[in-house]
């Protein structure tokens, strides 16, 4: 008689979080403002507010956008609220700032929101090897708020980990 394969992974109590499943669906956008300023340094309100009126946002819809100068002009902050009115109807989200900003701000938003009362007193591990842009900063977040309630956190797959946490007895 052969020795059954047993798969010691699915009869753990290991709980495992991928971040990637809480990542946001939508496309991300960088929008680049120097193309509306005159030499690409220098914002003329006239003309800044014309090609802010005469812009289709609606190319926007459901989308996550970050505003954004590539040039070194001073911009003032009116000119990014300005964009923001004409994209927040259209938009999921507005940063300023680059695509690694809105994946942030958006994973800080999910693990703020995060009950975390479900993994308490159990044993957790936080899944790496992702494929989509996970911000290392999430995952310093979450962990955070694991910590409290956890009785133990690893990191990686369930078949080569590394220990984090343990809490004291």
């Amino acid at each position: 008689m052969q020795d059954e394969i047993i798969n010691r992974v699915a009869n753990s109590k290991l709980i495992t979080i991928d971040l990637e499943d809480f990542y946001p669906l939508g496309e991300r956008i960088l929008f680049d403002i120097k193309d509306w300023l005159f030499q690409e340094i220098i914002l003329k309100e006239k003309d800044f507010r014309e090609s802010v009126n005469n812009h289709d946002w609606s190319k926007y819809k459901n989308a996550f956008v970050a505003l954004h100068c590539s040039s070194d002009a001073i911009i003032p902050a009116w000119a990014y609220l300005l964009i923001t009115t004409k994209l927040a109807p259209f938009t999921k989200r507005v940063v300023v700032g680059d695509i690694d900003k809105i994946e942030s701000i958006l994973f800080n938003e999910i693990i703020n929101k995060l009950d975390v009362e479900f993994f308490r007193d159990k044993l957790i591990l936080v899944k790496g090897c992702a494929t989509k842009p996970i911000p290392q900063t999430a995952y310093v977040q979450l962990i955070e708020k694991l910590t409290p309630v956890a009785t133990s956190i690893m990191y990686g797959e369930a078949c080569s980990n590394v220990p984090l946490y343990k809490a004291k007895k």
